[in-house]
């Protein structure tokens, strides 16, 4: 391990010219503090995240980067003044005799920084650039291995409103937020464990930790997202529900906040809505053109049931949203009852369940039938009431959007028959069936392999080998045939023996057809497909 050797001069000049080309106002010859302040500027108005700062500064020195998910936890500094070390934004992370390698979180002090090593330890120093984020964390997990009190009673709500607005802890639940943003995640979610804190994020469907930090900084993690929700910092014993906007640089973030006590404290979940990233087009789902236009056709009759079908997570809501989209021409009443009503949408009337005051599915589609709406959206037909109730519009000239939870699109006419939904009502009503799941598409950037030759990882897909997701589609539509197997009440292998006959393209012949395609992957297929 060698010290750094750099002519500092051209170093800041290369700098200054890098953060000039993102920033053309940035000043010509700053102060360090000039300078320091000028950069996180940039990263509070949204210019630059903490990531795209260090990777500049990593480029202007031409240091070694640091692998933030590869990166171990080093072994605590040998009596470290870690007030001193938090004070000028650095921290040990390897030493032997001769050098001493440090993380820095920005360059301005770093010719004092090598003299304090020098004339503190006789030693040289190396250093490498972090997120101010990633240091911060470092350090609590240093100092907490060697806390000796390793809790605290934190019944004061005046304690936890304190913990929550401490700098570092706002920093890094902005930082878990823009993560999470970065990476295109839908969920996030902090769970404490015996010893940390593991907050991982829900990318493409999957769950990717990208942060662990120590047990102790949770309850000031959990009362800071409890406050921006506007819950009850104090309650950690039943489970909470909020909502709340804020704003990252440029960006405003929609988040639905869930809370639920277990038992190493409380399992918190963000859902994250933003607007701005989600497109509702039905050509951009990833329906083939056959499915697109068979399925276009289907929404455009004036009356009727059509459903989206599939399990939790397979982009239901998307695809209704899309479909109102596509109809929502200013000349339609359209109302929604949700829950919860997870996008808020101009030229709506949308209505949230509560069933605590009696909102129910049921009851809240009583009343918007007296709306005189032309179309429905009912975010999910859970009984009996419900389904009789939407079925019942259907019939009396609505248009009813909705969804179930079922394997396949065929399935969704046995789940009716099983509610206790009379035969000819179903197939009076029913005139469509979308059954879909979310597979991962390959990464355009690694094609699948996730690193390069030299064994970097691929910076677009985060190493995983996939980036964004498509549908993959299987589309019922009710013909003659199919509904007087209805009536009769056929089985479902029988129905969807007509289904096929008549041109229906399953699931997994959909699927296929985007691994042909180079789209997606066979192991992708599988994971989507596990149960049919």
């Amino acid at each position: 391990m060698s010290e750094n050797v750099f002519d500092f001069p051209a170093a800041r000049e290369r700098l200054r010219k890098l953060l000039s080309h993102k920033n053309p106002d940035y000043p010509a010859n700053p102060s360090r503090e000039e300078a320091r302040a000028a950069d996180r500027d940039m990263v509070q108005t949204g210019l630059l995240t903490e990531a795209q700062l260090a990777e500049i500064y990593t480029e202007a020195y031409n240091c070694e980067v640091v692998d933030e998910e590869e990166f171990k936890i080093p072994e605590p500094f040998p009596d470290a003044p870690y007030d001193f070390f938090n004070a000028n934004g650095c921290l040990p992370e390897e030493w032997d005799d001769e050098t001493i390698g440090f993380l820095v979180i920005d360059p301005y002090d770093l010719e004092q920084l090598m003299f304090m090593v020098r004339r503190t330890w006789n030693a040289q120093m190396r250093f490498r650039f972090v997120r101010r984020t990633f240091l911060e964390r470092m350090s609590s997990k240093l100092q907490s291995i060697e806390a000796e009190n390793d809790a605290l009673e934190l019944e004061d709500e005046n304690i936890l409103r304190s913990m929550a607005g401490e700098a570092k802890i706002v920093r890094l639940v902005n930082d878990i937020f823009t993560r999470a943003v970065e990476l295109g995640a839908s969920d996030i979610h902090i769970e404490p464990g015996e010893d940390n804190v593991s907050v991982r994020c829900r990318v493409d469907g999957v769950l990717t930790e990208i942060i662990n930090t120590p047990l102790s900084q949770f309850p000031a993690i959990a009362s800071r997202i409890k406050l921006l929700g506007g819950l009850n910092i104090a309650e950690s014993r039943l489970p909470q529900d909020g909502r709340t906007n804020i704003q990252l640089g440029r960006q405003e973030l929609d988040m639905r906040i869930s809370t639920i006590p277990i038992l190493t404290g409380e399992s918190i979940v963000l859902r994250l809505l933003n607007q701005e990233a989600i497109s509702f087009d039905l050509g951009i789902l990833g329906m083939s053109e056959t499915h697109l236009a068979q399925f276009k056709k289907i929404i455009q009759i004036p009356h009727g049931i059509i459903l989206v079908v599939g399990p939790t997570g397979s982009g239901k809501t998307t695809t209704l949203y899309s479909v109102i989209n596509q109809l929502n021409d200013n000349k339609k009443k359209i109302i929604t009852i949700e829950d919860p009503v997870e996008y808020k949408t101009a030229g709506l009337c949308q209505m949230q369940v509560n069933s605590k005051i009696g909102v129910t599915f049921a009851a809240g589609l009583r009343s918007i039938v007296r709306q005189d709406p032309d179309i429905i959206l009912v975010g999910e037909i859970r009984d009996r009431e419900t389904a009789d109730i939407a079925i019942n519009a259907a019939l009396t000239g609505h248009l009813v959007l909705s969804t179930l939870h079922t394997n396949d699109a065929v399935g969704a006419v046995t789940r009716l028959l099983d509610m206790g939904v009379e035969n000819f009502l179903v197939s009076s009503a029913l005139f469509g069936v979308l059954s879909q799941r979310l597979v991962r598409k390959i990464c355009p950037d690694c094609h699948g392999k996730t690193t390069d030759g030299g064994g970097n990882k691929c910076r677009k897909c985060n190493g995983s080998g996939y980036k964004g997701r498509c549908g993959i589609f299987e589309l019922l539509t009710v013909s003659d045939q199919l509904r007087s197997a209805i009536n009769r009440s056929a089985s479902s292998s029988e129905l969807e023996a007509i289904a096929v006959k008549e041109g229906m393209v399953t699931l997994q012949e959909d699927g296929l057809s985007k691994v042909k395609a180079g789209v997606t992957t066979a192991e992708e297929l599988n994971r989507s497909t596990a149960e049919l």
